[in-house]
Order: C-alpha cells, then structure tokens, then sequence
C-alpha cells in the first residue's frame, strides 16, 4: 500500500498482518533484554558517581578501577562493553584502550 497526499507517493506502509511481533523477528529482541538490566542494577558503578567511570581524557581512571575491582557483574560488564563496542568509560575495570588490546588479542 502506498501513502498519497496531495497526488504524491510517499512511501511505501506496510501490512503486518495479524501477528506483527513476528514479523518484527530480531527486531523485538533488541529492547527486551531483561538480563542485561538484571546485572547493571547489581553494578557497584550505579550506586556511585558516574563521573568518575567516564574520567576527561587524560584523567584519572584509578577510582573507576578500584571500585570495578570488588564489583560482583565485573566480568558481565566487560563482556558486554565488548560485544557492543562501548568506545568510552570504563567497563569491567578496563579502559577503552585495554579493551581494544584485550579484542586484538582475542582475534
């Protein structure tokens, strides 16, 4: 089906059907992902200030560390920082730097 307005096509609108989350497929799963959610509500760094795990280039990345050292999700951080390619911060007790070392020595 094509939208018309004012004798012009404006794309295409498509027809979903009856059952539209199944069409969606992949797509759907994208925002329900309730175990991500579970272990960052666990996350020592949501109980403290944000500022210090997102530190101005070339500051201080000591007190982000310190606290991911005795963070329970440590190893769920880090491996979700790596699977979405988080470019900034530190996740899992690794700054942007080590993170890219630690995929070019998995690769």
């Amino acid at each position: 089906m094509r939208l018309e307005a004012d004798g012009k096509e404006w794309g295409h609108v498509m027809d979903w059907g009856e059952r539209p989350e199944q069409e969606l497929g992949v797509l759907t799963d994208l925002f329900d992902e309730p175990e991500e959610q579970e272990w960052q509500d666990r996350a020592l760094c949501a109980q403290t200030d944000p500022e210090a795990f997102f530190p101005e280039k070339g500051g201080s990345t000591r007190e982000a560390k310190r606290i991911c050292q005795g963070c329970e999700v440590k190893d769920d951080c880090l491996e979700y920082a790596l699977a979405h390619d988080e470019r900034f911060g530190i996740w899992g007790g690794l700054s942007e730097r080590e993170r890219r070392k630690l995929k070019k020595r998995a690769v």
